[in-house]
């Protein structure tokens, strides 16, 4: 993860590694390769903006995207250095802060909706993280995964000292995975199509009915089963809203 700046403000470009946006880059040492996508400032909050929606909206926790929140933080450290060796009274200057406070309020709000979702599906996730096959993305955060244990661990303890330990022996055990209630993934979600896709298949509503498929326009806006647009939210083909 690097960053290339540029003289004023809110100038500079940056390089996101990792995810799905990478751009293939040879290792000359090792003989593997690197991925790499330089974005500027603009594409940048672009991209935190359309994971923050994403979250936001859909049902179940979304794939973790460190790549986006550390180099949005290295920018907002970029632009509060260049604010600091600006001229006192600049208008720019005030524009350029009401937009640092913009961004660190979406990234802030980002970062506390995968929390929400953590406290409120911990179980399920750690399981799914638990049986994630090899080279399989993980949906959580290093600093996220240590706080869903850390949760599990202490809701545990918790439910122990308080109830469990008063019930009867063969009442002293309780299964988290089943207690928890899961993601509604039949839930139904606004999106808007940003790439046009063919053939999706749609569920029927009624026993009755039968599946059929529907195909999705660039620009056109749908109200639909999450479940059936879940993978290409995690493609990005299309953005909740």
């Amino acid at each position: 993860m690097r960053s290339a700046e540029s003289g004023g403000p809110g100038a500079g470009a940056m390089a996101a590694q990792g995810g799905q946006d990478r751009a293939g880059e040879e290792d000359s040492d090792s003989g593997s390769s690197t991925e790499e996508l330089l974005l500027t400032p603009a594409q940048l909050i672009r991209s935190l903006e359309q994971a923050w929606l994403n979250e936001k909206f859909a049902p179940e926790l979304l794939e973790s995207r460190p790549e986006i929140v550390e180099c949005v933080v290295e920018q907002l450290d970029h632009m509060e250095a260049n604010l600091k060796r600006a001229k006192g009274g600049d208008l720019q200057v005030s524009v350029h802060r009401m937009e640092m406070e913009r961004i660190r309020f979406v990234l802030s709000s980002y970062l506390r909706c995968r929390l929400v979702k953590i406290e409120k599906f911990f179980p399920h996730i750690l399981e799914k993280e638990k049986s994630r096959a090899e080279g399989e993305p993980s949906i959580l955060s290093p600093e996220e995964f240590a706080f869903a244990k850390e949760y599990m661990a202490n809701t545990e303890t918790y439910l122990k000292n308080v109830a469990l330990k008063h019930m009867p022996p063969n009442l002293q055990k309780v299964s988290l995975l089943k207690s928890v209630p899961k993601p509604n993934l039949d839930s139904f979600v606004f999106l808007r199509v940003l790439e046009r896709q063919e053939n999706i298949l749609v569920e029927p509503e009624k026993d009755e009915q039968r599946e059929y498929t529907i195909d999705l326009e660039e620009g056109s806006q749908h109200l639909i089963r999450y479940r059936t647009v879940a993978p290409l939210v995690a493609s990005g083909a299309v953005q909740l809203i």
